[in-house]
């Protein structure tokens, strides 16, 4: 379908880690869409909720007069976030060295650092400003009870010093993030890789609502999943690839991933599940999957096919991938600061190459869908993209290709 034919899009949006309630995530595209209209030429106009549709907010636009309505619709899972945050100083302590101990067992760490260093150095952050924190506060606790001649009279004040400090940390933590990255990885890597029960119940519901759409009148149906979202929107899809709903719906069905941290969880030993996922979606002949990654954002496996390095070596993968290399510049002049909204917004920014009318025309003029290469193929072609042959990473995770390729 080109893209004139499109006239009523509905669009899935499955957050990353992020608390943030829906509002936010509404008030975000009213600013921006705005911006990028003006830069690119066309109008937009934001509607309200329609609870007819269940769509979250909507969205009349006019481009090269061509008049689309799009519905949008944010599969949210922040309820589960804020659990997870809700961990004590206590219990994210004990989830560090659990993932340490994880990653480093099962050599994920060292397959995911020759593939790109850039997303395990994020990850080592708060393991490191942790574990900094936790040695400025005992230091300081020693230095208090030198002040005492007693141990036994030392040891009260010294704890009460030592917690104070802790306690102080986790509460400016809107400066540093450690805790919240630190129970961002460990989310993931709880169970080694598998989804949690509630997660996995969320994937369901969500699985179930996009089916559903697929039996209503839109032309077009399009899931966007931003960092951990990724993975999980992946999840959702490949449940449905495996019945029968794509052949059966009426409109086209794309997904676009945005900063995806897939090796993340991947290379988990117990990411069976997720990489069966991986192999059914690369295979699939009725979703169009485009993932864009900029090397400006750290956290993300920017330039590397997700497939090719978390699955073994796909004969007859038809998913077209599209690398934006521009995205190693930042925002153009005049159009926002680097960081100039907090965390979340720079991590939005590290995007807003998007807002250049040149990079608008390159969206535009993509090739219609076309096989691509073999997963070694895209693998060499990816330069920037240091890691070992599949096979040898395949070998170092006990998955070589005389197995399945999948765990169940």
């Amino acid at each position: 379908m080109q893209a004139q034919d499109v006239t009523r899009r509905l669009i899935f949006y499955v957050p990353g880690f992020d608390p943030f309630p829906l509002r936010r995530y509404r008030e975000l595209y009213r600013k921006e869409a705005k911006r990028q209209a003006a830069l690119a030429g066309y109008q937009i106009s934001q509607l309200p909720p329609d609870p007819a549709l269940g769509a979250d907010w909507g969205v009349d636009s006019v481009f090269e007069g061509q008049r689309t309505f799009a519905a949008f619709i944010v599969l949210g899972w922040s309820d589960l976030v804020k659990h997870a945050m809700s961990a004590g100083i206590l219990r994210t302590y004990v989830a560090l060295f659990q993932t340490l101990w994880i990653y480093l067992y099962s050599r994920a760490f060292f397959d995911l650092i020759q593939m790109r260093k850039g997303p395990v150095i994020a990850a080592l952050y708060p393991v490191v400003m942790l574990l900094s924190q936790l040695f400025i506060a005992l230091f300081t606790a020693w230095l208090v009870s030198l002040n005492f001649s007693s141990f036994w009279l030392s040891v009260p004040f010294a704890s009460v010093i030592f917690i104070a400090i802790l306690r102080g940390f986790k509460a400016l933590d809107r400066i540093f993030f450690a805790y919240y990255l630190m129970q961002d990885f460990a989310f993931s890597a709880q169970l080694r890789g598998a989804y949690p029960a509630p997660l996995q119940q969320r994937i369901n519901a969500f699985s179930a609502r996009i089916e559903k759409a697929l039996k209503e009148n839109w032309d077009e149906i399009l899931v966007v999943g931003h960092s951990s979202g990724a993975h999980i929107a992946i999840s959702a899809l490949a449940q449905i690839e495996r019945s029968v709903a794509f052949d059966q719906a009426p409109a086209t069905v794309g997904f676009l991933s945005l900063g995806q941290v897939i090796p993340m969880v991947a290379f988990l030993p117990n990411a069976g599940q997720l990489r069966r996922d991986l192999y059914d979606i690369s295979r699939s002949t009725a979703i169009y999957w485009v993932d864009i990654t900029a090397p400006g954002d750290g956290c993300s496996f920017s330039l590397c096919d997700p497939v090719a390095v978390s699955a073994l070596p796909l004969a007859g993968q038809t998913g077209l991938w599209f690398y934006p290399r521009p995205f190693r510049r930042r925002c153009p002049p005049g159009v926002g600061g680097a960081c100039d909204g907090g965390f979340s917004s720079c991590i939005f920014n590290i995007y807003a190459p998007l807002m250049r009318p040149i990079i608008m025309i390159t969206l535009q003029l993509r090739p219609a869908r076309s096989p691509c290469a073999n997963a070694s193929a895209i693998v060499s072609r990816q330069n920037k993209c240091k890691r070992l042959p599949i096979t040898a990473t395949e070998k170092s995770r006990d998955r070589s290709a005389t197995k399945a390729p999948f765990k169940t």
